[in-house]
């Protein structure tokens, strides 16, 4: 059976849409929170304040639910419409989040959609396009051993 290279396969995508929400939507708040929240300025962090968001992966056919609680993203249950729902294949969030796609550019090619509150989608955009580095890699998700900046450092002072 033939797929599209930006979607997974259609049965892959049937299992993983049978898992349950609310766990993914916990394991996602908390990558955030790890990733991302350091990055968010205080005016995004106001303008996030009591907006429910979620972010659906169409191959996949999973969404996570989450709202900004003042310090920190939580898992939202899904209840009724988000603010704003973001989606796109996992393969294009895969993309964006190692900044080798464009939000632009997959707008524009119809494989980014944005739904609800119009200005919470541009404040989203603008504050991801404002972060420099990939916000996700396994560097950001592994614990820092002891020593490994130094050791880095002083490679780096010998080349």
């Amino acid at each position: 059976m033939y797929h599209s290279p930006q979607h997974l396969p259609a049965p892959v995508g049937r299992l993983l849409s049978l898992l349950p929400a609310y766990p993914g939507s916990c394991l996602f708040a908390a990558a955030l929170n790890r990733l991302l929240v350091r990055h968010l300025p205080d005016d995004v962090r106001a303008g996030l304040a009591g907006k429910r968001l979620r972010l659906r992966a169409l191959d996949a056919g999973i969404a996570f639910d989450f709202v900004w609680g003042g310090r920190a993203f939580a898992a939202a249950r899904r209840s009724g419409d988000a603010d704003l729902s973001i989606s796109a294949s996992l393969r294009d969030f895969a993309l964006l989040a190692a900044r080798k796609e464009d939000p632009d550019t997959l707008f524009f090619s119809r494989r980014l959609v944005m739904e609800g509150d119009t200005e919470l989608g541009l404040l989203v955009k603008n504050t991801l396009d404002a972060i420099e580095q990939p916000l996700f890699s396994l560097d950001g998700l592994l614990p820092r051993r002891p020593g490994a900046r130094r050791a880095a450092r002083q490679g780096a002072s010998h080349g």
